[in-house]
């Protein structure tokens, strides 16, 4: 394996040149300057995720405190439609 480079900034042509190299370099907990100009422009370090917040069932329900489920599901249909989806045979005449 070969030695690790001290460097630690890096212009953007070389970072182009070497981003797989620099990737790695990061993902090992190296963080790799990138500069435009000679200033410094971005930081490369390695992505750690952050943690979803643990799920809290019911934590929403004050928004249906006063919903009517049948106002809801109204508007949907008509009488007429209601009657034919409840009445209608699973198995149609062929």
């Amino acid at each position: 394996m070969a030695e690790a480079d001290p460097q630690k900034t890096f212009n953007v042509h070389d970072a182009k040149t070497q981003l797989s190299k620099l990737i790695d370099r990061a993902h090992a907990g190296e963080e790799i300057i990138l500069s435009k100009a000679g200033k410094p422009y971005a930081k490369l370090i390695a992505y750690e995720p952050t943690p979803l917040p643990r799920r809290q069932p019911g934590r929403f329900k004050h928004l249906l405190k006063d919903v009517d489920p049948e106002a809801i599901l109204a508007p949907c249909f008509t009488e007429e439609e209601l009657d034919e989806i409840e009445n209608a045979s699973l198995f149609p005449p062929e």
